[in-house]
């Protein structure tokens, strides 16, 4: 690594830390359950909406009916996107006349935005209306991500309420997510994003000419549009050129603002924070990669604050930050060492004054290596999903960090609200061990875990993970799924592990390489993406049920401190441990035997 890529990321983790604390504050006050001068800043808005939707703001949940209200709003949000998608070609704002989607990509696109994933097995400019981008997905944007904010509040709650079977209201934590954090927050990420060059408008596509004519082979098709093949064989084709390109166009900062902020990821054009109408600059790039941790790193002090006791926040944050620094270090590392079959072709990959060295392979030359291997630490640790750079790209040492940041169950940081309910399934876990260690029933924020603690933080740690090895295994022995394979051996494998890894854990970024848009990935990747959203979420919900009905347990000379480094050190093994255990076999036969090969 060099200079440059220790300046670049400690710049951004001393900017990020002093934003958190404020945010975190903020959320504790947004969900505090007395009043407060944020809510009643905004409570006649807020009243309104409950007004309007019938929902009565004073009513108390129980975890079941907090749940069902979640997946119901959910299952709605799924029908109101694929309609869209499927009848959009009678629907305004669609200059380019796009036609219907297809089913299995239509409920594909669905799943993916209602549960906070936005794997994308479609090409945002060529396929989707604005209509379908801004009534559609960008709305699941905010939904999904308040959804998943409001999940963690009602854990939250669950610690702090003694003697109750209630844990709030979801309703109100819905609109109050909405009202108060994502859609302002939001704005003014997109005024900056637009100040930065990012586009926002309903203009046609436009054509322009190219700034240098080029001629290639195009291929020749029949009438019914299928490629015309000579006596051997091979595609026949012509020579054409190459005189304009079209410039696609769109409401595309409004968009960009709140898939960064909700971790969501999804991006209005293929390439995502690669295209430079979604990420013209570098400061463009910094601000999008704040705003990613902003949510969930804030959250671990909303959790702090309103358990009454700020160190537990704390130890949680550092807890993500002793995970992620060394991993993004490691990837950075990897790409700045340049690839290993480039050394033997006895190609210059040091960094210098004339170039930065390294795998510039798929990256952006805007942003360079650090900025490009610290997006990809920060977008697959946080469950977002949006790229900046080809991950397919990376090194295989440098491809293994995004891959297993995924796998580690998005709890580094994670996506908005899942990751800290994540991340708190984790610590029930490590309690428990510690109490084995010591013969002690384990506790945690002053309630005791026991048998049905236990086994909801295992369903939420273990359902995700099994889910993996399941579906990468049906994956591999189907034809159609070995079929999208764009690389064949230990690549194409990594192709497919990182593809059921991403929507498994709702990340949402693509390794690239894999024809994902056919049924077989379209249903897989679906399933996939909402038994683990919705199984997960409802394991902590009835886990904060339980713990919301106990009773405040003082503290005596046998519990354990759960805000020192020795927690923190513990904690912190347990993550490491269950991702390694579980995957370790999977990342062998991919990107580990991969650069044995290379460099072999």
């Amino acid at each position: 690594m060099t200079a440059n890529d220790f300046i670049q990321i400690g710049i951004y983790l001393v900017v990020l830390l002093l934003l958190i604390k404020p945010m975190g504050s903020y959320m504790a006050h947004v969900y505090a359950d007395q009043p407060h001068r944020i809510t009643r800043l905004g409570g006649g808005v807020e009243r309104f909406i409950y007004r309007l939707c019938g929902v009565d703001a004073r009513e108390d949940m129980g975890w079941k009916r907090y749940a069902l209200a979640m997946l119901l709003f959910n299952v709605c949000g799924m029908l109101m996107v694929y309609l869209l998608q499927r009848v959009q070609q009678w629907l305004p704002l669609n200059p380019q006349h796009f036609p219907a989607v297809a089913p299995d990509l239509s409920i594909n696109t669905a799943i993916s935005f209602i549960t906070n994933t936005n794997w994308q097995a479609y090409s945002g400019e060529s396929s989707l209306s604005y209509l379908t981008q801004m009534m559609g997905l960008a709305v699941q944007n905010f939904m999904s991500a308040a959804c998943g904010i409001a999940v963690a509040i009602a854990v939250i709650r669950g610690f702090v309420r003694k003697t109750t079977q209630l844990i709030g209201n979801f309703w109100v934590d819905l609109t109050r997510t909405t009202l108060y954090v994502l859609i302002p927050i939001s704005f003014v990420l997109a005024l900056l994003l637009v100040s930065q060059g990012v586009i926002q408008n309903f203009k046609s596509y436009v054509d322009v000419p190219v700034m240098q004519t080029t001629t290639y082979a195009n291929p020749v098709t029949d009438a019914a549009g299928n490629p015309v093949k000579d006596a051997s064989g091979n595609p026949v084709t012509k020579p054409a050129q190459l005189t304009s390109q079209t410039l696609p166009m769109g409401p595309t900062a409004s968009q960009v603002g709140i898939k960064m902020l909700g971790t969501n990821g999804g991006g209005f054009f293929n390439a995502n924070s690669a295209h430079p109408y979604e990420n013209p600059t570098p400061f463009s790039n910094f601000l999008e990669m704040l705003a990613i941790f902003l949510i969930p790193g804030g959250l671990c002090i909303t959790f702090g604050d309103m358990v009454d006791d700020r160190r537990q926040g704390w130890a949680i944050l550092a807890t993500m930050l002793v995970i992620f620094i060394p991993l993004t270090m490691g990837v950075t590392a990897a790409e700045q060492a340049g690839n290993p079959i480039m050394h033997g072709l006895m190609v210059d990959q040091h960094a210098s004054a004339l170039q930065p060295g390294g795998n510039m392979e798929g990256k952006e030359t805007r942003f360079g290596i650090v900025a490009s291997t610290l997006f990809t630490a920060i977008t697959t640790g946080a469950s977002c999903g949006a790229v900046n750079n080809m991950h397919d790209s990376l090194t295989s040492l440098g491809g293994l960090v995004p891959m297993w940041l995924i796998q580690l169950g998005e709890v580094v940081f994670g996506g908005v609200g899942s990751g800290l309910y994540g991340m708190l399934a984790f610590a029930v876990v490590a309690v428990f061990i510690a109490g084995l260690m010591v013969g002690r029933t384990p506790e945690y924020i002053g309630k005791k875990i026991e048998a049905h603690e236990m086994k909801m933080a295992s369903l939420a740690v273990l359902i995700p993970c099994a889910l993996v090895v399941i579906c990468t295994a049906i994956a591999v022995l189907v034809p159609a799924g070995t079929a999208a394979v764009g690389n064949p051996g230990a690549h194409g494998f990594s192709e497919i592990l990182y593809a059921v890894s991403s929507a498994t854990n709702n990340n949402g970024s693509a390794f690239a390489g894999l024809s994902a848009n056919v049924p077989f990935w379209n249903v897989l990747l679906g399933v996939c993406m909402f038994l683990s959203r919705y199984t997960l979420a409802i394991a902590m919900l009835a886990l904060a049920g339980s713990l919301a009905a106990k009773k405040h347990v003082p503290e005596s000379a046998g519990t354990l401190p759960t805000h020192t480094p020795l927690f923190v050190t513990l904690l912190a093994s347990v993550v490491i441990i269950v991702g390694a255990l579980t995957f370790l076999p999977a990342l062998a036969l991919g990107p580990i035997a991969e650069f044995l090969m290379s460099a072999h």
